[in-house]
């Protein structure tokens, strides 16, 4: 077992394409081709969560938040993040963050929270921009068959939870090789007329490479003749947020009671509750308040975040109510998700849950 086969799955589950521009989601210390003596599964790498991958022999720590986010230009121990590393490195542990990819794919995340509170018919509250195109190919009737499933195998024609979609339409091509060429059908120098079929399928922009290279391998012809055409269409399954709704719609006392029993709060925040049932729930896990317009434009009763400021809870507007339930309270379930995923692809192999409530921030109730 290589990290490299245990990275393979989280990316696939969330790809580190889908990660916003400010985050550092990716392997930190630690080389992919290493082999893997276990994996442990954080919300945040602390120096007790170092020795808790230590002494359970666990050379790969994953996640969610990145130990490292900007630029460092030294290495000297000044700082806690400084003294993680130099103790990762020297202890040979790969620190690897799915931050914001994890956020950002629908079945992430802000579907675990939703999954807590029992949500259904759940969908993404703002959906990225920019993440699909369409590529277009011209095949020979006798090898589009053969084209079709090297591009469905690579990824292409995806679309929700359907995939192999495509679109194909007979046609006619022509074409006359050079003298340097070697056709594969007819021969150089002639005009060749030959019955094609137009395929069109959807394609994941950050797939685009891998399923050129599929194209080009299993497409016949010398020279691919093929279009990619960036689509203005927003990704339905890829972006910030997720609106959902209970089945049974809860006054809203009951529904905060609910909350705080599922994340074990010892307090939520919240705007002024307006006295109407709670069904239509906008969530997102750790620091959402620039998603309270979108919340608000979406029909939300109430919008379940953290890190909100003091002005930010005047955009409610007596529309919807905000609730603050905490940062790590918000997105505490997240070692276990990564844990369930893991487990699930590798059953025989050593995969841990840390134990260690890395919370910083503490509550004084007495």
């Amino acid at each position: 077992m290589t990290i490299e086969k245990v990275l393979a799955v989280l990316e696939k589950l969330a790809p580190p394409a889908y990660q916003e521009e400010y985050d550092n989601a990716k392997l930190l210390t630690g080389n992919r081709a290493a082999i893997c003596t276990g994996v442990l599964c954080c919300l945040d790498i602390t120096d007790e969560v170092l020795e808790e991958a230590i002494q359970h022999n666990c050379n790969l720590i994953v996640a969610h938040h990145p130990i490292l986010f900007g630029g460092i230009k030294s290495i000297t121990g000044a700082s806690y993040v400084e003294k993680i590393l130099i103790k990762a490195i020297k202890s040979d542990i790969a620190l690897y963050a799915i931050h914001t990819n994890l956020d950002n794919v629908i079945q992430g995340v802000n579907n675990h929270i939703a999954g807590k509170l029992n949500l259904i018919n759940c969908k993404i509250l703002v959906p990225q921009k920019n993440t699909l195109a369409k590529l277009i190919t011209y095949v020979p009737k006798e090898a589009a068959s053969a084209v079709l499933d090297a591009l469905f195998k690579s990824g292409a024609g995806h679309i929700g939870e359907y995939s192999e979609a495509s679109f194909s339409m007979p046609g006619t091509g022509t074409f006359k090789g050079s003298d340097k060429t070697n056709p594969h059908i007819g021969v150089k120098g002639v005009r060749e007329v030959v019955a094609e079929e137009k395929i069109e399928v959807l394609i994941p922009v950050h797939l685009q490479n891998s399923i050129l290279k599929a194209l080009f391998e299993a497409h016949p012809y010398e020279e691919v003749a093929y279009d990619l055409v960036p689509l203005l269409n927003t990704n339905q399954w890829v972006g910030s947020g997720l609106i959902g709704y209970l089945a049974d719609p809860l006054e809203e006392v009951a529904f905060l009671r609910k909350l705080k029993k599922e994340f074990n709060l010892s307090i939520i925040k919240h705007t002024t509750l307006l006295g109407k049932p709670i069904e239509k729930i906008a969530l997102c896990g750790g620091s959402g308040s620039f998603l309270i317009p979108a919340a608000k434009n979406a029909g939300a009763d109430i919008f379940i975040t953290a890190d909100i400021k003091y002005h930010a809870f005047f955009d409610a507007a007596s529309e919807m109510i905000i609730a603050d339930i905490g940062h790590w309270e918000s997105e505490q379930y997240v070692p276990e998700q990564l844990f369930a995923v893991l487990t699930s692809n590798f059953p025989n192999f050593a995969v841990l849950k840390s134990t260690v409530n890395t919370n910083p921030v503490h509550y004084f109730l007495g």
